[in-house]
């Protein structure tokens, strides 16, 4: 009986120690690809810093205006060339 337990702890040691290694290189593996992961999410923010600014710069009110102006020939109303329609709803009753 003490045979067998001495066989049995000779053959599980080296198992641990494989075991313990196979998961030192599965850290080392999945540490690596988070450090990818977090490379690209760095460069995503980036770019999508950049692309926050250009919407900024090409919606700007300025920039609207001019294109309105200088390139599709638009112009700004002064207020009394402006009409406005209001319509009202009112109860309609079949008499």
């Amino acid at each position: 009986m003490r045979r067998m337990i001495l066989y049995f702890v000779t053959l599980t040691i080296p198992l641990f120690l494989g075991l313990a290694a196979w998961q030192a290189t599965r850290y080392a593996d999945l540490e690596q690809e988070i450090r990818k992961l977090e490379t690209i999410q760095e460069e995503w923010i980036e770019s999508n810093k950049l692309l926050i600014a250009e919407i900024a710069v090409l919606s700007s009110a300025e920039r609207i205006e001019y294109i309105a102006e200088h390139e599709l020939g638009l112009s700004k109303k002064r207020p009394e060339e402006i009409l406005q329609v209001m319509i009202k709803r009112g109860y309609h009753t079949d008499g």
